[in-house]
């Protein structure tokens, strides 16, 4: 049995202020007051990286941290229910000295699903998500992006509240109809652009995003809660229906990192954090982000420390993350790389430099050689400084290894205090049902007769008349020796006046060509107006 640093005869899975992680030459430690310095879990497929996340999440519910985890596999249900005893496991405890203080047990967790089938449903309102984010959302390009942005600038203006799908498809229509006005303030609103949204917003339903968007929205402060023991809550996301649309899974991720970032009061270092995020799959939060998300990302990460958060990535590669990002993760997890490809080989250059080095371990070798439940791993130190690398074997979890089983899913949820607060939907007047009573009164009040005549319709408004011009032509005198004096005259009578003038001019144009060609018909139009004009002055 592997003695601890203090001399211990065993060691402990919690200690007052660390975490245990696995047992190398010594037994390795996560330390509460250095989780918020965020952290990073690599390897291969199949090599471990699951399990140490569970581990992780474990360790942090036990000290009373809640924890938010994407379970991409199904798998990290299975830390809500007890788990076996199996040889495996007992024989990992043994070796990594942990023995009898080995003990099985379940996590308090919280179940949920964008789509509300696995576990209660996640709702944001379109407003609260903003612009720049449901452009993510929806691939837009940037002249699309301006279009919705005048959208929700409108909205605002107009106090129109954008809940969900259909309240955002309903303001799309209104701004096509007010295309020209909104074009002379905010620049062009092109009628393609609106349609292109329109038809990522059917695309986007179609994929189930509408289940995304509505009410009651999500509350932050309910991935925050602890059990009556003490422990934090872990709350697992079914993601693995997200997997089939990387674009929603990666924005609804941002979107929550954001309003942590913007809800969360400033706390600095505290002594274990509020909260830990762990983002599997995590290069799809990267993969054609444009350059403003990606801003977006390390601001968040970089500031959020300092509101007791911390934020895990779970992924294959140290490469799959920006190096903007990189930099801000100070505890490290690698397991096992494969280099088969000249690409892979980078990779696990890159994994082997972003450690501290150990004399005794030739880093990047030893990446390759690493089996499943082994790990490389460096936590930070008191003093915020990276301890040297060292060759881990993790720790067996406390919690089932595989999912819930359908029955056991179904009891968790229906016992949850979250299924009264977020199962049922809301649908309060917001944009749409707006938008449609205008609709229905312009309607209205266009059908209905004018008071005042016994409810007949009103007679059509007489034509507006025209202003004469200064300098009268025959016909216009023709009209005044009719109809007497100067008058104004309607766009109607002007038309006869026009079309009497024409086939006067016509009729001289003609006479004109039978005595000379062209000239002669230029000739005949004036002969005409000279012996009508004459005729009507006499």
């Amino acid at each position: 049995m592997l003695p601890s640093p203090e001399g211990e005869s065993s060691v402990s899975v919690l200690r007052e202020d660390m975490i245990f992680v696995g047992t190398a030459e010594a037994p390795q430690y996560l330390r509460l007051g250095m989780a918020n310095r965020h952290g990073l879990v690599t390897g291969a497929t199949g090599t471990g990286k699951t399990v140490t996340l569970q581990i992780l999440a474990e360790g942090f519910s036990a000290a009373g941290v809640p924890c938010f985890c994407a379970d991409i596999k199904g798998d990290l249900s299975g830390l809500a229910a007890e788990g076996e005893p199996k040889d495996f496991l007992l024989k990992r405890a043994e070796v990594i000295g942990l023995g009898a203080d080995y003990h099985f047990g379940s996590s308090p967790a919280a179940l949920w699903d964008l789509f509300g089938e696995a576990g209660h449903p996640i709702r944001t309102t379109v407003s609260e998500m903003g612009p720049l984010l449901l452009s993510r959302f929806l691939d837009l390009n940037e002249t699309q992006e301006g279009v919705l942005n005048v959208a929700f600038r409108l909205a605002d203006d107009e106090g129109l509240a954008i809940l969900d799908l259909k309240d955002l498809r309903a303001l799309m229509v209104h701004v096509s109809d007010e295309a020209a006005t909104l074009s002379k303030v905010y620049g062009r609103v092109a009628p393609a652009s609106v349609a292109a949204i329109q038809r990522r917003l059917l695309v986007l339903e179609e994929q189930g995003g509408n289940h995304f968007f509505g009410e009651p929205a999500f509350q932050i402060a309910d991935l925050m809660r602890t059990a009556e023991d003490g422990r934090g809550v872990v709350s697992v996301l079914a993601a693995d229906k997200l997997m089939s649309n990387p674009r929603l899974y990666a924005t609804f991720l941002l979107w929550l990192l954001s309003e942590l970032f913007e809800e969360l009061p400033e706390v600095g270092d505290p002594e274990k954090p509020r909260l830990v995020f762990f983002f599997d799959e995590a290069h799809l939060l990267f993969a054609d982000a444009p350059k403003v998300l990606l801003q977006l990302v390390e601001q968040v990460v970089r500031l959020i420390r300092s509101k007791g958060v911390g934020v895990y990535f779970v992924t294959q590669s140290p490469l799959d993350i920006p190096d903007t990002v990189l930099g801000q993760l100070g505890n490290r997890v690698q397991h096992a790389l494969r280099a088969y490809t000249p690409r892979d080989q980078k990779a696990v250059r890159a994994a082997a430099e972003t450690f501290r080095p150990n004399p005794a371990l030739d880093t990047e070798r030893v990446i390759t050689e690493l089996g499943v439940g082994e790990a490389l791993v460096s936590t930070l130190e008191p003093k915020g400084v990276p301890s040297m690398v060292e060759r881990t074997l993790i720790r067996p979890p406390a919690g089932r290894l595989g999912p819930l089983t359908v029955t056991e899913r179904e009891s968790l949820i229906k016992s949850s205090p979250m299924s009264a607060k977020y199962d049922t939907m809301v649908d309060r007047e917001s944009a749409y049902e707006i938008l449609a009573r205008r609709a229905e009164e312009t309607a209205a009040a266009a059908e209905a007769p004018s008071g005042g005549n016994g409810g007949a319709p009103a007679p059509a408004p007489a034509p507006a008349p025209v202003e004469e011009e200064d300098e009268p032509g025959f016909l216009t005198e023709a009209w005044r020796a009719v109809f007497g004096g100067k008058k104004k005259l309607t766009e109607t009578q002007k038309m006869a006046r026009n079309t009497a003038r024409t086939m006067a001019a016509e009729a001289g144009a003609e006479l004109g060509r039978m005595v000379g060609g062209t000239s002669g018909a230029r000739v005949g139009r004036s002969l005409a107006r000279g012996i009508f004009g004459n005729l009507l002055r006499r």
